[in-house]
């Protein structure tokens, strides 16, 4: 994508204009002009200059952004525009106040005036005729631009004021010299309105840029956070330097309180991070040797001895503010209707302007009433409010999102968010941690918590699995001491033993503790309880005496279940995609509350279930955005959530920088109020011009002897724009709790069970005995023979059964008949 900075747009027209004359070369494959940002995204292998060449020939100037010799800061430029736009405002209406005074005041309202000019109609007339000419000519920006437009054949809304204008001025010149060579007591002059016209029009166009530059705060303000200088270490001294000399591999220092100047990896030093501005999670994170550091976060305590890995625009920071830019580059699907409209809008309002004087004038009107109408339907037309209908909504609702640590890619992607009506969502790591936690430690009969946890924390030391980390870190926080072993010993799969003073200390799974120690009803039923919830049982023996055990399991994120809730109550239907196995997958799901769960699927796989979700309504995914990639690409809405600061995630339309489920809820009612915004404020440009333009024409003066001045026109075109960026500002005030009202026809739980296959409880059977295919049969007639046996799976080679079950079947039942059968039965777990 190619990004260009265009000059000399005023309104909708404008910009229309150049993306026709832009689409036209034939290597350009799309374009997308912002009027809100003046900049231009061009897609296609088209040269730069071939692209700055349409521009110019039609009409306007164009610059490649980035490009120092040519490119002028946006900020800056719409400083000086605001800048312009008050000093215009402020000598026209010194100028204007008198000529409104002399044009308006004394004729209708019998103000007093000095006794040459109350005396003289034709003084009044030369005093008007030199007041608005000094208008316009401070102005003349209006006529310029209006009139460059008529000749490259795009006229635009500097055309319409230029036209009602210039009518105005010109037809009030007629009047003045035919009153000079004819002479007369009265004459009805125009100039107040040439010169107010202007006036007020500028008027409009300082509040709406003022209004511009704050839809602009958020992205304005993620550029202030990139620090300006560093300090980094050459040789033996510490070299203070402008952030643009840090180079990839430089060594740089961060004391407490100050800014991590580049994103960098710790050598050296502990210390908490803010990283509020970067990814707006309020709570600091520690940061310790090893650990990524990143540019514009805040150091808070601790002196931190870093590496530089990414500068300049590949922090993470420049990414952030490259992505929510890229964004108000695009255009949303909304807005197509309002550029359609924008391409023809000027040219129809001078048609209509015309056919109004003509009109008028076979209607009988004399020709200063016709004309009086015909400019009042210039003035008063506003492509402006329709062309930034769209962008302002997309500006601020983009720019609040960032500030949250949401970021959409698109303008589509802000757009699209909204309509979802399923949200499938990945297990680990989105619904959960994505880390083992010790959720329950039960102590056996003849034993207690500490006895337990010593053991524990003495086998499981010497261990690196997972689970093992997970025990380690429950009992040092529980002040458990670690005691010193011998002869540790790991069997994969199963378990591990140590020695301690001769006595052999054991931990693992049911089957190889049974090896160790004997097993009491009590504690193999409660085993089997937290198995059924989802969790791992560990237990663990001290030589013959078992001392109980400890359950595992991934646990739901802290605002997880709130989060879902949050979903469901805005009429979105829920669903768990995961390749855990079905037991453990349902008990999380059934915790968290989801409307559905898929368990044991492969990641090609969710991307199949997301086409029938889709077939029901507009689904998002949210994974992590690597293993749930065909997913997030296959949904209408990719949502990659914990992406922390890796913001180059192809496959996800919309990044969470937190690791929270909340801003999924928060994404989806941002997007929604930003459509709402939209069309407010497209119904509202429809709306205005629609009602304006005939009343503008006359078309109330027959039946209730209404008409509009070119004064008044002018006013409300002033107001317009200003109104619609007004009402997209009303945006900042969305936060992640505000009320959001269900979609009203929400997808039947109905269908999302006949896509979400119901999830029946699994048990594995080991089975000893088994030696041939024939064995497998009989064994697995036996179970099927009892109703709650949906399914069985029975293996000679790897001596298991794995059965599907449709309600509770007791082991010792089964075990008795397979014991009949000639077989043994050594152990059962639940799946």
């Amino acid at each position: 994508m190619q990004k260009f900075i265009v000059t000399g747009m005023s309104c909708a027209a404008c910009s229309a204009r150049v993306e026709q004359a832009v689409q036209a070369l034939p290597n350009v494959t799309s374009c997308a002009v912002n009027l809100l940002t003046k900049s231009m995204a061009v897609e296609g292998s088209a040269s730069a200059k071939a692209i700055i060449d349409a521009v110019v020939a039609a009409g306007y100037g164009a610059s490649q952004a980035g490009a120092k010799s040519t490119a002028q800061d946006p900020s800056e430029a719409a400083a000086e525009e605001i800048h312009a736009l008050r000093t215009r405002l402020i000598a026209s209406l010194i100028i204007g106040i008198p000529l409104l005074y002399l044009g308006m005041g004394h004729m209708l309202l019998g103000l007093p005036l000095p006794q040459a000019l109350a005396q003289s109609t034709l003084a009044q007339g030369i005093v008007q005729m030199l007041l608005a000419g000094i208008v316009m000519v401070i102005n003349q920006r209006f006529f310029t631009n209006g009139i460059k437009g008529l000749l490259h054949n795009a006229p635009n809304m500097d055309t319409l004021v230029c036209l009602g204008s210039g009518a105005s001025f010109f037809w009030s010149v007629v009047v003045l010299l035919d009153l000079a060579m004819h002479g007369g007591g009265q004459a009805d002059f125009y100039f107040e309105s040439a010169g107010m016209i202007v006036a007020l029009i500028t008027v409009g166009k300082l509040l709406e840029a003022q209004s511009k530059g704050k839809t602009t705060d958020a992205l304005k303000n993620l550029a202030k956070l990139s620090p300006k200088h560093a300090t980094l270490v050459r040789g033996t001294q510490e070299i203070d330097v402008p952030i643009e000399e840090v180079m990839v591999g430089d060594i740089f220092l961060v004391k407490p309180g100050a800014q991590i100047p580049v994103d960098g990896l710790v050598l050296e030093g502990e210390s908490s991070v803010n990283q509020a501005a970067l990814t707006g999670e309020s709570i600091p994170v520690d940061r310790k040797a090893g650990d990524r550091v990143f540019a514009a976060t805040t150091n808070i305590q601790g002196f931190l001895r870093c590496q530089a890995t990414h500068v300049g625009e590949d922090t993470s920071l420049a990414q952030i503010i490259q992505l929510v830019s890229d964004a108000n580059a695009t255009k949303a699907p909304i807005a197509k209707l309002a550029d359609k409209i924008s391409g023809i809008f000027v040219p129809l309002v001078l048609c209509l302007a015309s056919i109004t004087i003509l009109l008028w004038i076979l209607a009988g009107a004399d020709l200063a009433f016709a004309l009086a109408r015909g400019i009042a339907v210039l003035v008063i037309s506003c492509p402006c409010a329709l062309g930034l209908a769209t962008p302002v909504a997309i500006m601020v609702g983009s720019g609040l999102g960032a500030k949250h640590g949401i970021l959409f890619k698109t303008a589509e992607a802000l757009e699209n968010t909204g309509k979802t009506a399923i949200v499938a969502l990945d297990k680990t790591g989105t619904i959960t941690t994505g880390t083992p936690e010790v959720t329950d430690v039960v102590p056996s009969e003849a034993s207690d918590r500490t006895s337990l946890l010593t053991v524990l924390l003495a086998l499981e030391s010497q261990s690196e699995h997972p689970i093992a980390s997970a025990i380690v870190a429950y009992a040092k926080a529980h002040n458990i001491e670690r005691q010193p072993v011998t002869h540790f010993a790991a069997t994969i799969g199963q378990g591990v033993t140590a020695k301690s003073t001769d006595e052999t200390w054991a931990a693992g799974n049911l089957a190889f503790i049974e090896t160790h120690a004997q097993i009491s009803d009590a504690l193999r039923s409660q085993a089997a309880q937290v198995s059924r919830e989802g969790k791992t049982p560990i237990f663990c023996a001290k030589g013959s005496q078992i001392l109980g055990f400890v359950a595992i399991a991934d646990t739901l994120k802290a605002d997880s279940k709130e989060a879902i809730a949050d979903l469901k109550s805005m009429g979105i239907r829920v669903v768990m995609l995961t390749g855990d196995a079905k037991t453990t997958a349902k008990a999380i799901g059934d915790r968290a509350g989801v409307d559905g769960t898929v368990a044991g699927i492969l990641p090609q796989q969710k991307d199949q279930y997301i086409q029938s979700f889709k077939t029901l309504g507009a689904t998002a995914m949210v994974g992590d955005g690597i293993n749930d990639a065909p997913a997030l690409t296959r949904a209408d809405t990719g949502i990659a959530i914990g992406a922390g600061t890796d913001v180059a995630l192809d496959a996800a339309d919309v990044v969470l920088l937190k690791n929270s489920l909340s801003d999924v809820a928060f994404a989806i009612r941002l997007s929604r109020a930003t459509r709402s915004t939209i069309r407010q404020n497209l119904f509202w440009a429809f709306f205005y011009n629609s009602v304006g333009i005939p009343i503008a024409a006359g078309l109330l003066y027959p039946v209730f002897g209404i008409t509009l001045s070119p004064i008044l026109g002018a006013l409300a075109m002033s107001l317009s724009s200003f109104c619609v960026v007004t009402n997209a500002l009303r945006l900042n005030t969305i936060s992640p709790k505000s009320p959001q009202k269900p979609i009203p026809n929400p997808v039947p739980i109905e269908a999302i069970e006949r896509v979400v296959p119901k999830v029946l409880p699994q048990r594995i059977l080991r089975i000893e005995g088994m030696m041939c295919p024939h064995c497998e049969k009989r064994v697995a007639n036996l179970l099927l023979a009892h109703p709650e046996v949906v399914d069985a799976k029975v293996s000679h080679t790897s001596g298991t059964a794995t059965l599907t079950l449709s309600a509770p079947l007791p082991n010792d039942v089964l075990q008795a008949e397979i014991a009949e059968a000639g077989y043994t039965l050594c152990e059962s777990k639940e799946v």
